[in-house]
């Protein structure tokens, strides 16, 4: 009985060590984890057309096997630059979020190549209770009152879709927590579109229409006129009715002319 038992210790003493044996073997062949490196990020939350400090950078190590694209690791490639997006605090910072280099900072660094920068002049209602904050997309619309002298009617349409609010007022923070009441918007647009906004308030009063930020679908509208706003029908354009075609005079005919003579009761037509 004891010798029994013996072995069945043995045995299980023996199996313990073969599971010890492999489970050491294992971790020992493991790969071993890559090293970390050292990358580039902001100190501090910065704002978008701020001009990069050493103050706003720090270095912080990062695991090689998810290292950001395009990851810069010498903060002197970065000193001066201007940021064209908002970083958070321990953000990344890539050539992608940067301004092309020797930009000044400030608004003109927001402004993507080939396009303008103008501003509208609005109200708390026409900037849309302050909710067309920048970064936001807006569709421009344009109001026309009738013409004194009535040959031009009032009308209201849309004449520019999907324009980029690159700042409001002074401001170019993308602080989406809270509307802000402001005076004045600042648009990005095609040389084109700056000419268009620019005539369209001189024709008329321009408001701004808050549209969804992914949605890339034109609005096909013919505009809003008094008649249709109150479903009035326009009155039928009176048709003059054709004109009878006189008889061709046959070239060289002499025209006759005619006398109507009475007898009695009849009537008698003599023509010379």
């Amino acid at each position: 009985m004891n010798q029994r038992r013996a072995l069945i210790m043995l045995a299980l003493a023996l199996l313990l060590g073969l599971a010890a044996v492999a489970l050491a073997a294992r971790w020992l062949l493991r790969p071993a984890p890559a090293a970390a490196k050292r990358i580039i990020v902001a100190a501090s939350d910065i704002s978008l057309g701020q001009r990069l400090t050493p103050e706003m950078l720090k270095a912080l190590d990062w695991p090689a096997e998810s290292m950001p694209r395009g990851a810069v690791h010498d903060s002197a490639r970065l000193v001066g630059r201007v940021l064209r997006s908002s970083v958070l605090r321990d953000e990344p910072l890539s050539e992608a979020k940067l301004a092309p280099a020797g930009t000044l900072g400030g608004l003109s660094a927001l402004i993507a190549e080939g396009k303008r920068a103008i501003t509208v002049r609005v109200n708390d209602v026409v900037g849309v209770a302050g909710f067309a904050l920048p970064g936001n997309f807006v569709d421009i619309l344009v109001n026309v009152q009738a013409s004194p002298g009535g040959g031009e009617h009032a009308i209201s349409r849309i004449v520019l879709e999907r324009i980029l609010v690159l700042a409001v007022a002074q401001e170019v923070g993308r602080d989406e927590t809270r509307p802000k009441v402001v005076n004045a918007v600042t648009l990005e647009v095609t040389p084109a579109q700056a000419e268009s906004i620019d005539l369209a308030r001189s024709v008329g009063t321009l408001s701004l229409v808050l549209r969804n930020q992914i949605d890339p679908l034109p609005g096909v509208t013919t505009g809003a006129t008094r008649n249709t706003l109150l479903h009035i029908e326009a009155p039928p354009v009176p048709v003059e009715a054709p004109r009878p075609a006189r008889a061709p005079v046959q070239a060289g005919a002499r025209a006759r002319h005619c006398i109507g003579v009475i007898e009695g009761t009849e009537r008698v037509e003599e023509c010379l």
